[in-house]
């Protein structure tokens, strides 16, 4: 991969976004080693942390150099949202860890990880309008999902960017450390937390919280029958009445 830098550790995957010269920006090449990346952790479901490599800059959005001589036919074949929404639908919990700014497709490719971790120089925002298009990889409706309609309509239709304070403030990051040194320990950190958890209880919580409303409550039902099951869960219930009986 020439766009990516792939740590890979027991339990993650560690994906570290590797334009410095363009700003980290999200070109037709990127866009497949991403596709790659989630072939991968679809076949061998792990944790995914995904940052900038570049220090203060997470992605700056779309090339618009492509962007720019793409057609309506590109557009249909949604070239950036088809990669995000597969990140969207990992088996197991996704991070962005952020640093400076992330912008356009960058503040897309964030929205679509589970959670977010950033330092207090990262800025979101969303100026497509601006070039003349939408926020058309997810935006307009991950953004209300995290923030309500109303803000998310207000940054879609002024191309207004938040910084790290008011992007904790609207829940729109997670976590925002003092020092860009302390971002990806954050992450990581966060992650070991995760992965204290069942591994299948993980993917089927992420499963129905990222489900439609009319697939609950069976849909939780069926989860909870299948982790009823499972050899995990008997285990780690042991295991607390031990430690409670001992204490």
């Amino acid at each position: 991969m020439t766009g990516l830098r792939i740590e890979e550790r027991p339990d993650r995957l560690v994906v570290t976004l590797d334009r410095p010269e363009k700003r980290n920006a999200i070109d037709a090449d990127l866009i497949g080693e991403l596709h790659a990346v989630c072939a991968e952790l679809e076949t061998n479901p792990r944790l995914l942390l995904l940052t900038g490599g570049a220090e203060g800059i997470f992605a700056g959005g779309a090339d618009i150099a492509q962007l720019r001589d793409r057609g309506r036919l590109d557009a249909l074949a949604a070239i950036n949202q088809a990669a995000f929404a597969r990140i969207r639908a990992l088996p197991m919990p996704t991070v962005a860890a952020v640093d400076g700014p992330a912008l356009g497709g960058g503040a897309e490719l964030a929205y679509a990880c589970d959670l977010r971790v950033c330092t207090g120089r990262a800025v979101f925002g969303q100026p497509e309008v601006r070039l003349g298009i939408l926020a058309g990889a997810g935006a307009t409706y991950r953004l209300p999902a995290l923030i309500g309609e109303a803000r998310a309509k207000e940054l879609l239709f002024t191309g207004r960017r938040v910084d790290a304070e008011e992007a904790l403030r609207i829940g729109l990051v997670n976590r925002v450390v003092a020092e860009p040194s302390e971002l990806l320990p954050t992450a990581h950190a966060l992650l070991d937390e995760i992965a204290k958890g069942s591994a299948l209880a993980l993917r089927l919580t992420k499963l129905a919280v990222d489900s439609p409303p009319a697939a609950h409550p069976q849909l939780d039902l069926l989860s909870q029958a299948v982790l009823f099951e499972d050899e995990e869960k008997h285990r780690r219930m042991t295991e607390f009445l031990d430690r409670r009986r001992s204490r």
